[in-house]
């Protein structure tokens, strides 16, 4: 977990890494970076389910959607969708339902191809479809983890840095949208807690503020950031506070309906 952890760390921090370096193959150099610029590692969707996994038994199969349909033109909005994709095929695999994880690996492919990563995909999307049939969920688990981190180490390769930020945001927004959706249904104060990311949710808003104004000044991105803003609000209180479920119930709202805009064409 540390190895991968520190991999999504260096690719969201825009730290090169070369197009044949494999996600095993952080230095120390590469590791001591992290560690001396002191920077946040984005918590993948497996781990927010996993969060939410350890307080209950949730029935994954009703978290299950079906993908989002039409053609995206903005590379934003595919991005974005592209993250959440893969945080569906973490989804289906809790669900270990085989035939949503190779319908969620079909389209995370087709997505990816509008940022040009597709090809990056092919062979992976194989094997995830091959475990899939075989029922092995844990390597699926482990193959989802090495999806994310190809399609991002793809990006950064090609200098398309802004692309990843929004790739991994796509992502986090879908899996808190499954965790807080959960726990405004089934409140408890353990897992009210699990939602607490304000470090998170500061770091995609300063990531947003420094991209392109071309990139950011468009009715989608405006939204998501000031869905952002509001869900930062939530998020943030003490280590050893609490949030409300009136409080739980908001953020899932807000993830719900930025999932949503996210998704309409």
């Amino acid at each position: 977990m540390l190895r991968r952890s520190l991999l999504l760390a260096l690719l969201v921090s825009g730290t090169a890494l070369r197009a044949d370096d494999a996600p095993a193959s952080l230095t120390k150099e590469e590791i001591a970076s992290v560690a001396s610029n002191e920077i946040i590692s984005m918590p993948m969707p497996g781990e927010l389910f996993a969060a939410l996994a350890k307080t209950g038994k949730p029935d994954w199969s009703a978290m299950l959607r079906k993908a989002p349909t039409g053609a995206f033109t903005s590379r934003q909005q595919i991005a974005l969708n592209l993250g959440a994709l893969i945080a569906d095929g973490y989804l289906a695999v809790e669900a270990q339902d085989s035939q949503q994880v190779k319908n969620v690996s079909k389209d995370i492919k087709a997505m990816a191809k509008g940022l040009g990563v597709e090809q990056d995909l092919i062979n992976r999307g194989n094997s995830i479809i091959e475990f899939a049939e075989k029922g092995k969920w844990d390597t699926l688990k482990e193959e989802l983890e090495a999806t994310q981190n190809e399609v991002v180490s793809a990006m950064v390769a090609h200098h398309d840095q802004d692309m990843v930020t929004f790739v991994i945001l796509g992502g986090w927004l879908r899996g808190t949208e499954v965790v807080s959706s959960y726990f405004s249904s089934h409140y408890t104060e353990a897992g009210a807690r699990v939602l607490r990311q304000p470090a998170v949710v500061e770091h995609f808003v300063q990531e947003l503020a420094l991209m392109p104004k071309k990139l950011t000044d468009t009715p989608l991105v405006s939204a998501v950031r000031t869905s952002l803003f509001d869900i930062k609000k939530i998020v943030t209180f003490s280590p050893i506070g609490t949030p409300s479920e009136d409080d739980v119930k908001k953020l899932a709202e807000l993830a719900i309906n930025t999932i949503k805009t996210i998704s309409t064409k």
